[in-house]
């Protein structure tokens, strides 16, 4: 948590040395501005390529735990239908909302770009109107594993991934055991890797707003102020729906399960870290009247499947950066790009920024500028409080509904 917030720190310091020196140059030395952006915005081409560098690793060996896992799916049986059917449809709900009020609310077109940004967005605009139906199928069949992992093709990594822990699954505990703690080792290991990487976040931050600042001027603070009420707008909108549909399967009991999940809730928004209240919220659930097996299975897998939260961001963010780079998306490549985050975000770990690494994959795929991620980090901590803390009321939800579906939900009266 100290680390977190020193991180936080940091990229605000940097925000703000960024803004000065870009200022300056803006207003001091107009004349090169240019060359000054283009040399300063290595800072955040090392760290979007460090980023770019755990993507494969990351999302393979996360995906084929989750995948092999599953196993139990076998002994539950109805419970682990339930529970998919509620991921897959609180994942579509979550990203179709983040679709349809970025869409409204258009957050990133509050700032004009000068021609060479124009000029710039239309030949992304070119290359993007190729992107076909037969392009989509090529992205998903992997022709080689290492072809894949060389490019950074996730959705190719994804299918793979599933192919291979749904197998690994199938071989019986003996030969799986072996394989899911190794992978499990390395999937720590990479996330270990992920907050090692997250401390060039403050340099990237500088060079990207630095930059930004220093050909654009200031007019790049209206995007902040105008991203933060859009997106925490969005989240009460997630938030409204998920609480309406809590309370149809739960009723009043829905109350006690906001009073018993609060602390938990807190500590996310705190830590910005669903992962972080994992024990305490399987305990607040277990208390609330969930079977402790129902509990076991569905919390475990919901960490990889079901966040919500952070499935409406990264629509909402992607397509944010698609406009704020003047990428102009057709409806039909929007919501192939809601299929595919559908795809990639699956294993995805409840940590902080995790989600970010999604984006900037989904952002190269569209032939969308990925250096964009940088322009939002300086207030991506403050977004990341939001998703975190959704991600945990939809895994409590979640756990909940399906305690009661399968009669399995005891009412303890509030006194455990």
């Amino acid at each position: 948590m100290k680390g977190q917030n020193k991180l936080f720190f940091a990229i605000i310091i940097a925000l703000v040395l960024g803004v000065g020196l870009g200022g300056l140059v803006h207003l001091q030395y107009h004349d090169s501005a240019e060359s000054f952006s283009k040399n300063i915005k290595l800072l955040g081409t090392v760290f979007i390529r460090l980023v770019q560098m755990i993507i494969a690793p990351l999302v393979f060996t996360t995906l084929v735990v989750g995948i092999a896992k599953m196993s139990d799916i076998k002994m539950i049986g109805r419970v682990g239908t339930k529970a998919m059917l509620w991921f897959i449809s609180a994942s579509l709900v979550s990203l179709f909302i983040g679709l349809v009020l970025v869409n409204w609310l258009e957050p990133g077109h509050v700032t004009k770009f000068p021609t060479q940004e124009a000029a710039a967005a239309d030949e992304l605009l070119k290359t993007s109107k190729g992107f076909s139906m037969e392009d989509f199928v090529k992205h998903i069949i992997p022709k080689s594993l290492f072809e894949a992992f060389a490019t950074n093709e996730v959705l190719q990594i994804v299918v793979f991934s599933i192919m291979f822990g749904v197998a690994l699954a199938n071989m019986g505990e003996s030969y799986s055991q072996p394989v899911i703690k190794l992978f499990d080792v390395i999937a720590h290991a990479i996330l270990k890797m992920v907050g090692y990487i997250m401390w060039f976040a403050p340099l990237g931050v500088f060079g990207a707003i630095a930059a930004v600042v220093a050909t654009n001027g200031f007019d790049i603070f209206k995007v902040y102020a105008i991203y933060l009420r859009d997106f925490f707008f969005a989240i009460a909108v997630l938030w409204a729906v998920l609480l309406l549909v809590g309370y149809l399967i739960l009723g009043k009991r829905l109350f006690e399960l906001l009073r018993r999940i609060k602390s938990p809730l807190l500590i996310a928004f705190s830590t910005t870290s669903s992962e972080a209240v994992f024990p305490k919220l399987v305990e607040e659930l277990e208390r609330f009247g969930c079977n402790n097996r129902v509990v076991s299975f569905i919390l475990p897998l919901g960490y990889s499947f079901n966040l919500d939260g952070s499935m409406m961001y990264m629509t909402f963010a992607s397509i944010f950066i698609a406009q704020f780079y003047g990428v102009d998306m057709t409806l039909g490549q929007q919501i192939t790009m809601l299929l595919v985050l559908m795809l990639t975000s699956k294993g995805i770990a409840g940590v902080p920024r995790a989600s970010l690494v999604i984006i900037v994959a989904t952002c190269t795929m569209f032939d969308i500028p990925a250096a964009g991620i940088a322009l939002i980090l300086p207030i991506d901590h403050f977004c990341d409080m939001g998703r975190s803390m959704t991600n945990v009321l939809g895994n409590a939800l979640a756990t909940s509904a399906v305690s009661k579906w399968e009669g399995q939900l005891e009412n303890h009266g509030g006194d455990m």
